[in-house]
């Protein structure tokens, strides 16, 4: 198409620019000129001008009358990333420039190694033009790979220069030395930014080099035959940890069905990886297949088995009576074999005052109308959150489940998938996995249903009535296994659930109306201190959600 080429030019005509920018810089690094510093100020104008050029271009075409598929609405966005960041490296090179005027003595910089930097820049953005309208991966990898040189160049440079500054009496002129070394390495962050573009190009989807990486050496490790430019790569979340999570598509690999692909802080992937082996040791359908593993410096990354099916938050919006239950039949029916199996008789405490603790400044920092002061009204003194907290830590502390069982930790309703079909639910996202109290996993999947922000009446209904066919259930459980402290401990834990799941919404009535949840079961809690905890109740309306 027309524009394409237009864009081409465009761009091979704003790195041939920048590429004279860094030329002109590293000339007056060797012999300062009034003439080329001139021409390394103007020559940015001309740079900002291609800037505009190519934004308004590639604006206009995907807002045009254009009917263009993603794949090359991707490509325009990439151009647009890559023209300002050839633009931020010409601002570098002017602050360079401007840095130099500061120099008392001119020659000071020439007494480090800076050719290197800049042969590193000139080589990348000579292939950035092929890298990027031919679609080539290793030529991209290439670039980004400027950046980890230029990193480890800069830190070479910085520290013979802290060094030097304890001895050298020329100090100003170190610390310029320094701010210039600063710019160069930042020129490094814009090429990393320009390479991760043109993957995106691609793939469709913004991979950071590491992700890459991983994405690359996974598939490796299976030892497919498809180029990975070829790869579908179909971005499905990114979770609150970080943790990157796509299905990959390839019919030689693995059919219709595809992979997970999952990567994130090495702790993180390391700890699900082994929790999957124990679920697998349990339950082998249960859970996920690990494919293949690997881990590099402080991340990881991991190919699944892809399973099929929807969450079990997904099944809340469909308005089917028959699906619903017939879910929740299987749910319940799993976690009683899951429980029954992995029962071991020790007392346990799951600690879910000192999990609020933990997120309680992201709480506050979200909605700080949440915190609140000691005060008194006449005879009556009403606590502070700190002193309501204290309190409640200190009725846990006093409070165990008789046994333990193996929990699934992080038990939200999206991280239960229900296939109908083969009739089996699945669960995900295992790194918290770990032997507990259930009623951990109780309350957090109590408050997920809640807590989705979603009003339609048939929804609130589905929650509804989930949530109180699943409390029945455990407390079934409860009941059967000898469990007199369910109630309390629940209360306990959806006091946590309640209150720390606000800090995702900021939505002013429904985080208030949790958080309301959150303080009446508290308040229920430390009024019932010196009664036996045996006795403890409360209502179930407290999971039920009606907005008037």
């Amino acid at each position: 198409m027309q524009y394409f080429k237009e864009l081409e030019e465009k761009m091979q005509f704003m790195v041939l620019e920048v590429t004279r920018q860094l030329e002109n810089t590293l000339k007056i690094i060797h012999n300062p000129q009034s003439e080329l510093a001139d021409k390394v100020k103007s020559r940015d104008d001309h740079i900002d001008n291609y800037k505009a050029v190519i934004e308004n271009i590639c604006f206009s075409r995907i807002h045009g009358l254009e009917n263009l598929n993603k794949q090359r609405v991707d490509f325009i966005r990439a151009v647009n990333i890559i023209s300002n960041n050839l633009e931020r490296i010409s601002d570098f090179a002017v602050n360079i420039v401007g840095q130099l005027g500061y120099l008392k003595d001119p020659k000071v910089i020439t007494e480090y190694n800076f050719k290197p930097f800049f042969q590193q820049m000139l080589a990348s953005l000579e292939i950035i033009n092929p890298a990027l309208f031919k679609r080539d991966l290793n030529l991209a990898l290439k670039i980004c790979k400027t950046e980890f040189i230029i990193d480890k160049l800069y830190k070479n440079c910085f520290d013979t220069i802290i060094e030097e500054l304890n001895h050298e009496r020329n100090k100003q002129d170190l610390v310029t030395c320094i701010f210039i070394f600063r710019y160069l390495e930042r020129m490094g962050d814009s090429l990393l930014n320009i390479g991760e573009a043109i993957i995106f190009s691609v793939f469709g989807e913004k991979l950071k080099i590491h992700q890459y990486q991983a994405l690359k050496e996974s598939l490796d490790s299976i030892n497919t035959e498809i180029p990975i430019a070829d790869v579908d790569f179909e971005s499905i979340w990114e979770s609150r940890s970080g943790c990157r999570i796509g299905k990959i598509i390839d019919p030689a690999m693995s059919g219709e069905k595809g992979v997970l692909f999952k990567e994130g802080r090495l702790e993180k992937i390391a700890r699900e990886k082994a929790n999957i082996e124990i679920w697998r040791e349990i339950f082998p359908s249960l859970v996920p297949r690990v494919i293949s593993y690997h881990q590099s410096r402080g991340n990881a990354s991991m190919l699944l088995e892809f399973l099929q099916g929807c969450s079990f938050q997904e099944t809340l919006t469909l308005q089917d009576e028959e699906v619903l239950q017939n879910a929740f039949f299987l749910l319940k029916e799993t976690l009683s074999l899951v429980w029954e199996k992995t029962m071991r008789h020790e007392p346990v405490n799951a600690r879910f005052i000192s999990q609020l603790v933990a997120r309680v400044d992201d709480v506050l920092m979200i909605h700080p109308e949440f915190d609140f002061s000691e005060a008194r009204i006449g005879s009556l003194l009403t606590p502070s959150l700190n002193t309501v907290i204290e309190l409640l830590t200190e009725i846990e502390n006093s409070i165990n489940a008789p046994f333990s069982v193996f929990t699934h930790g992080d038990f939200n309703s999206n991280n239960i998938i229900y296939n109908q079909k083969d009739q089996q639910v699945y669960f995900i996202d295992l790194h918290r996995s770990c032997y507990n109290d259930y009623v951990q996993d109780v309350s957090v999947f109590l408050v997920s249903n809640f807590r989705q922000p979603n009003f339609d009446p048939v929804f609130r209904s589905n929650v509804n009535k989930l949530n109180q066919l699943f409390f029945n259930s455990a407390a079934e459980f409860a009941l059967e296994n000898v469990d007199r402290l369910f109630k309390t401990r629940l209360a306990l834990g959806l006091i946590r659930s309640f209150f720390t799941s606000t800090r995702f919404e900021l939505d002013r009535e429904f985080s208030g109306s949790m958080y309301q949840r959150a303080l009446y079961l508290a308040e229920k809690l430390i009024s019932h201190r010196d009664k036996p905890w045996e006795e403890f109740d409360f209502p179930t309306d407290v999971f039920r959600y009606t907005k008037y």
